[in-house]
């Protein structure tokens, strides 16, 4: 099936909110929630009650990254005082653990934040080639309503956005 990409610029958030709220409750058969993505110039913090909650990954990324960044900085230490064993010890141990205990946190520290700006970039978007659907407007005033979806719901979510009063419609087919 053929599928639609569609833009929907309001000038007022109360009304992209509305619209958002009737695809919320099944106006349009077929098109949920999930398929919608706001653009807005500012931050709302009441769109989560319009959206409903969306899963992060951000913390996943900082698990991942707590885990290698432990486990490669006391392999590193370990492997470098290994090297050292020809040498006599005279009774100290070859791997101390106390003192490789605080490079070992901070490597895990090191690499949570890496991976953690990692998981912002790719959680975000910001990697990608933008849209040719994007307005400038919405940098500016207005709120964008983002959609894709199948070509047969096209026309009923045409209609939806129109009894909220959008300024404008782009649409562009894809596949």
């Amino acid at each position: 099936m053929k599928k639609a990409r569609i833009l929907a610029l309001f000038c007022n958030f109360d009304e992209a909110f509305a619209a958002i709220s009737d695809i919320r409750h099944y106006k349009v058969p077929g098109v949920s929630v999930d398929d919608v993505t706001v653009i807005s110039p500012i931050e709302h913090p009441e769109i989560e009650e319009v959206l409903g909650e969306r899963p992060a990954h951000v913390p996943k990324f900082t698990l991942v990254g707590a885990l290698c960044g432990s486990t490669i900085g006391f392999i590193f230490l370990a492997a470098s005082e290994a090297n050292f064993t020809v040498q006599p010890q005279g009774g100290k141990p070859v791997i101390p653990l106390p003192s490789n205990i605080v490079i070992t946190y901070e490597m895990l520290i090191l690499f949570s934040v890496f991976f953690t700006l990692a998981g912002l970039m790719i959680g975000a978007r910001l990697l990608r080639k933008r849209k040719s659907l994007y307005s400038e407007k919405v940098t500016l005033d207005q709120v964008g309503i983002e959609m894709e979806l199948e070509e047969k719901y096209v026309e009923p979510i045409k209609k939806l956005f129109r009894q909220h009063q959008v300024l404008e419609i782009r649409e562009e087919v894809i596949q």
